[in-house]
């Protein structure tokens, strides 16, 4: 990072604020799409192509200077940055005008990405001094002096011409210093900067001296340092490029536009630095920060038109209750879900049509693109302070304010969004929240009156469940990420047909529709059933899991069903996980809804019944019997065989036989190894069956 840091304290130091302003403004225009990456990371890529490189077997590799002459640039451009927050941190907290503090926090949001330079900014003084520039707090930021003297720019000013004093004495050294020397010195930085760390992240920084001792730790810093962060070119946030109204360039004037800017900036400061450190994350809740954020977004709710720093709000509010437990508690205690329930309400201009029914108009224009990110955030948040209320049972005011909830995700499922990825990544979060909420709110869902184009089943609407089992079959789809994109549907569809008569009969019909063509395995072909029994084989355990339960309800729950339709080779793994294998009855929840009605087959089905494979589930070839002209004898002999075959492998651990207790699980077969044995010993000394048979006797 090449910026002229001196030129800015200069400017600081004079006074000069319409110099301050312009350098800065170029910094942050040059710097406004970069982040901060791990040099390690850059390594491990390097790694990975040099030993492509050298599977080619081109020529051997060696360092070149030009590596080093870039170790020593990112020290310099590390420096540079530690400093320049440590100088905007004091002049933030001189006061100083509206736009020039604008421009001052949006530098402090760029450098606050990287995680080597957090340190002056996780201090308490720094915490509160952002966040009332955020509008969470009316404390003075802090008892650091406010009003530095020229002593201590001078003493940066100094500490950075020393800096590029060692880096031009490195240079001059650079070609005399062995590469193993490089190496030790590097590793004996290492753990210094692992020392650095640690106190970053497991101590009271306002204990520190920052300004007092900061000459030593820049020279401390710069020796031997490679293992940093460097800046580089990135991809801005996806929502934040969607959502910036205003470029760093644009005129504004004082007032409210500008205030709602600076508190815009300094929320995106706070989300930087509580995301990257530990220690802040505890400091926040130790400040009681969070109740100055409920406070905020409380107050934009009941505005008629929402500011444009909600969103950084409610982002704020799922980092620290995603990464802090007890902030989590204290929004739920503090009525978070009704807070957040009626900015979800605001976002989607709900009309009420009756005490759990929204208007659901065709003719509504899809959700804008800044109303979706915010749903998303706030059910995120919502996810966060619910999930552990999924098998509890509600209290009657609690069961309330669920269900005025699920009629509101109900337009999140119908609803449509500007983009079709949004509105994807909106019912997707839509689904994570339902399954989080009390499985007999969910009834909400299927109290709507039927419309002339309603999806029903026996006068139930079923919109929004035909809308959960296409979002399941995109996810079906999905190539990357199946098992945290279908887990949660494919729960909450389980749950929904245990709890639903009417939701069971209807996705049956789409899932598993009466047996007619059983030629094929039931797995192969594409259909929505195919794709599913193909999963209960999956690696991951608690996918096939998920969708062997749903097929499993879908049966009612019945083991010969199941196997009917998915084939005991794709039910074996669900039967032996419930202790089923043996055929037993099944033992259904205690809310689940089944009625006594039998499956009857097809016409197609009852001609081949008796010729389908039950392993297979479908109707096999018939092969010729291998034993056919064989004599008893060599039956029996063929039968010895292979319990002596079995019985080595088992010995060798190669397979461990297993059998069906009176439990129907799976324990490891008795009386085999007994029995192979004295087959083996029978074979050895020529002892005839009989005799054997009769001296047991």
């Amino acid at each position: 990072m090449d910026v002229d840091l001196e030129g800015i304290i200069q400017c600081i130091k004079q006074g000069d604020e319409n110099g301050v302003q312009t350098q800065l403004q170029e910094f942050n225009k040059e710097y406004a799409q970069c982040f901060f990456f791990d040099a390690e990371e850059r390594d491990r890529r390097k790694q990975r192509k040099l030993e492509e490189f050298r599977n080619n077997k081109v020529r051997e590799y060696t360092d070149s200077d030009s590596d080093c002459d870039e170790y020593n640039q990112e020290d310099r451009g590390l420096i540079l940055r530690q400093n320049l927050v440590i100088v905007l941190l004091r002049f933030i907290r001189t006061g100083v005008k509206c736009r020039l503090l604008r421009v001052s926090l949006r530098t402090l949001r760029i450098l606050s990405r990287d995680k080597k330079v957090l340190s002056p900014l996780v201090t308490d003084g720094s915490l509160l001094t952002v966040a009332k520039l955020a509008g969470l707090t009316t404390c003075d930021a802090s008892d650091e002096a406010s009003d530095p003297d020229s002593d201590f720019y001078d003493n940066i000013i100094a500490s950075l011409t020393e800096a590029k004093v060692l880096q031009c004495h490195t240079d001059e050294d650079e070609g005399d210093v062995e590469a193993s020397d490089q190496n030790n010195e590097c590793s004996a930085f290492d753990e210094d900067a692992k020392s650095n760390v640690s106190i970053t992240t497991s101590g009271d920084l306002d204990s520190i001296s920052w300004f007092g001792s900061h000459r030593t730790s820049i020279n401390e810093m710069h020796r031997g340092s490679i293992h940093h962060k460097e800046l580089e070119r990135g991809r801005r946030d996806r929502r934040e490029s969607k959502m910036e109204g205003q470029e760093e360039g644009e005129e504004e004037e004082d007032g409210e536009p500008g205030e709602e800017a600076q508190r815009k900036e300094a929320m995106k400061v706070l989300c930087n630095v509580v995301y990257n450190s530990t220690w802040a994350q505890e400091r926040f809740s130790a400040l009681r920060l969070m109740c100055g954020l409920i406070e905020c977004l409380s107050s934009s709710v009941s505005c008629s038109s929402p500011s444009s720093v909600q969103f950084y709000e409610l982002r704020l509010m799922f980092l620290v209750t995603a990464l802090r437990p007890e902030l989590r508690t204290q929004l739920q205690q503090e009525g978070g879900v009704s807070i957040l329930t009626a900015a979800l309400e605001s976002c989607l201009e709900v009309q009420w049509k009756d005490q759990y029914e929204c208007v659901l108009s065709p003719e509504a224009p899809p959700i804008s693109l800044e109303a979706s990110q915010r749903i998303i955030e706030i059910l995120k948040i919502l996810f966060n302070i619910t999930y552990s209320t999924h098998r509890q049972e509600p209290s009657e005011d609690d069961a309330a304010l669920y269900r005025h909830l699920v009629a509101l995700l109900r337009l999140c499922l119908m609803r449509k969004c500007t983009l079709s990825d949004d509105a994807d990544e909106l019912q997707g979060h839509t689904v994570n929240l339902l399954s989080a909420l009390p499985l007999q709110c969910l009834d909400v869902l299927l109290r709507v009156p039927l419309e002339p184009d309603s999806q029903q089943y026996q006068g139930v609407n079923m919109d929004c469940v035909h809308a959960l089992v296409l979002f399941m079959e995109r996810r079906l789809d999905s190539g990357d990420k199946i098992k945290e994109k279908l887990t949660p549907i494919l729960n909450l569809l389980t749950e929904s047909c245990r709890a639903h008569r009417e939701t069971r009969r209807y996705i049956r019909k789409h899932i598993l529709p009466p047996l007619r063509d059983v030629s094929h395995r039931p797995e192969e072909g594409s259909t929505v059933k195919s794709r599913l029994i193909r999963l209960m084989t999956h690696l991951d355990t608690d996918l096939k899991h998920c969708a062997a339960d749903l097929i499993f309800v879908l049966c009612k729950e019945n083991v010969s069903r199941f196997v009917k339709y998915t084939g005991y080779g794709n039910a074996a793994g669900l039967l032996a996980t419930r202790g089923l294998l043996g055929g037993g009855s099944r033992t259904p929840s205690s809310d689940a809804q089944y009625s006594s009605d039998s499956d009857s087959d097809t016409e197609e089905y009852r001609q081949v019944k008796d010729r389908v494979n039950p392993v297979t589930g479908r109707v096999e070839t018939e092969q010729p019997d291998p034993m056919e002209g064989m004599t008893e004898e060599e039956k029996e002999e063929e039968a010895r065989r292979l319990i002596t075959l079995f019985n080595k492998l088992s010995r060798d651990n190669i397979i461990q036989p297993m059998e069906v207790d009176s439990e129907g699980k799976l324990v490891p077969m008795s009386g085999l190894r007994e029995n192979s044995l004295t087959e083996e010993g029978r074979s050895e000394s020529g002892v005839d069956g009989e005799t054997e048979e009769g001296e047991k006797d």
